[in-house]
């Protein structure tokens, strides 16, 4: 008898943890993503940064940054919040707030303005897709001095050796 109650008392507090580690995980990981991309010229060498923070303007997470090549400013942006949306990603997100000083992408974001160019296009999906994989996301303007940590990554990808070729 006394197994059976220890057998009873282990399935409730299993069901008990069960209970609060699904609450955690509701709760789940929300993340602020602040991206820039960078380009010298129009197309011209090009970069991109993130940096992403708890939710709410915490602790900074990550800092990321790639060099892009030769880019119009426009791609750079979106390689930036692409980066910063795969970086999320890896961290297992589960919210995600994106602010940008690019005006253009996060009103295509917000479905302000619609994408005609086809290389733009492509970029947006992508984004779109990774968006999906969130439970909530939101995309804020910013002004460029709220985002100086991101552009200040972009352009370090920019400068760094073989950087921008």
């Amino acid at each position: 008898m006394s197994r059976q109650l220890s057998l009873a008392s282990l399935k409730v507090l299993k069901e008990a943890a069960a209970k609060s580690g699904s609450k955690a995980a509701a709760a789940g990981l929300g993340v602020d993503i602040y991206c820039d991309g960078a380009s010298r010229g129009n197309p011209g060498p090009a970069g991109a940064g993130a940096m992403l923070l708890q939710e709410g303007g915490g602790k900074v997470l990550a800092r990321v940054c790639k060099a892009l090549g030769r880019a119009t400013n426009n791609e750079a942006e979106y390689a930036a919040l692409l980066l910063g949306l795969q970086e999320a990603r890896s961290m297992n997100a589960v919210r995600v707030a994106v602010y940008a000083d690019s005006e253009l992408v996060i009103k295509q974001l917000n479905g302000v303005y619609r994408v005609k160019h086809p290389v733009m296009r492509q970029r947006h999906q992508e984004a779109m897709r990774l968006l999906a994989g969130f439970e909530a996301w939101r995309a804020t303007h910013v002004p460029r001095e709220r985002n100086t940590e991101a552009d200040r990554l972009a352009n370090q990808a920019l400068d760094s050796p073989g950087g921008g070729q």
